[in-house]
C-alpha cells in the first residue's frame, strides 16, 4: 500500500471510505461506457450512481427488494390518488407518505421474522431510494408505463453491476495501491470514449435488417 493511502488511512480516514471515493469515477465510466457503447440508457448516471452506492449500504439483496417496494408502493399510491386531480408537489408528498408507510410495514415483518441483517440497515440507503419514485411516475407521465418500466429495469441492471464492482476486492486493493493513478486513466478514457461516434449495440441490434440492406446496396 503507497504512503500516501497509508497516511491517510493512519490520520484518521477509514480505508472503506477511501476505497469507496476511489471507486465512484470508476463506476460513473461504467455507467457512461453502457450508455455510450451499448446503449443501457437507465435514469442517468446519477441515479444508476447512487443506487449502487445505497446497495452498499443494504446489501444486494436486500437492495433489491426495497428497491421493488418503493417503486410499487409509489406506483399503487398514484394510481389510487390520480382521480382527486391533486397539484403536483402536494401529491408526490401523498406517494411518498405511501411509499413511506410501506418501509415502515416492512420492517414491521421483518422484525416479526427476526431478519436481523434487514434491521441493521440506516435508515441512509433507504432515502437515496425514495426519490426515485419520482422520476419513475415522471417517465411513467411522459413516456408510457412501458417505457418508463424498461428504464427502471436498465438502472437496476447498473446499479447492481456497479454494485458488484464496488464490492470487488481485488479491485478495490488495486486502487488502494494506486490511488493518483485513477484519475488520469479515468479521465483519459472518458476523453476517449466521447469522442466515440459510431452505432451502440443495441443500435446494432435494432437497425440489423437496415444495416444489411446497406451493405447490400453498396456492394452493387
Amino acid at each position: 500500500m503507497p504512503e500516501l493511502t497509508q497516511y491517510m488511512i493512519l490520520s484518521g480516514v477509514p480505508k472503506e471510505l477511501i476505497g469507496l471515493i476511489l471507486m465512484l469515477p470508476i463506476v460513473a465510466t461504467l455507467i457512461a461506457f453502457s450508455r455510450e457503447i451499448i446503449g443501457v440508457k437507465g435514469f442517468g448516471i446519477y441515479t444508476s450512481l447512487i443506487i449502487a452506492y445505497a446497495f452498499v449500504g443494504t446489501g444486494l439483496a436486500n437492495g433489491v427488494v426495497i428497491f421493488a417496494l418503493v417503486l410499487i408502493s409509489g406506483t399503487l399510491m398514484r394510481l389510487f390518488i390520480r382521480h382527486f386531480r391533486l397539484l403536483y408537489l402536494p401529491r408526490m408528498a401523498v406517494v411518498l407518505t405511501g411509499v413511506a408507510f410501506t418501509i415502515f410495514l416492512m420492517f414491521i415483518v421483518a422484525a416479526f421474522y427476526h431478519q436481523t441483517e434487514f434491521l441493521k440497515i440506516s435508515l441512509f440507503p433507504i432515502i437515496i431510494m425514495i426519490p426515485l419514485v419520482e422520476k419513475f411516475i415522471g417517465a411513467q407521465i411522459e413516456r408510457g408505463p412501458q417505457a418508463a418500466i424498461t428504464l427502471t429495469v436498465e438502472t437496476l441492471v447498473l446499479a447492481s453491476l456497479s454494485y458488484l464492482i464496488i464490492t470487488w476486492g481485488w479491485l478495490t486493493g488495486l486502487i488502494l495501491d494506486w490511488p493518483l493513478a485513477v484519475f488520469p486513466a479515468v479521465l483519459i478514457f472518458n476523453v476517449l470514449l466521447g469522442k466515440w461516434t459510431g452505432l451502440r449495440l443495441t443500435e446494432l441490434v435494432r437497425f440489423r435488417e437496415l444495416i444489411k440492406y446497406v451493405e447490400l446496396s453498396n456492394k452493387q
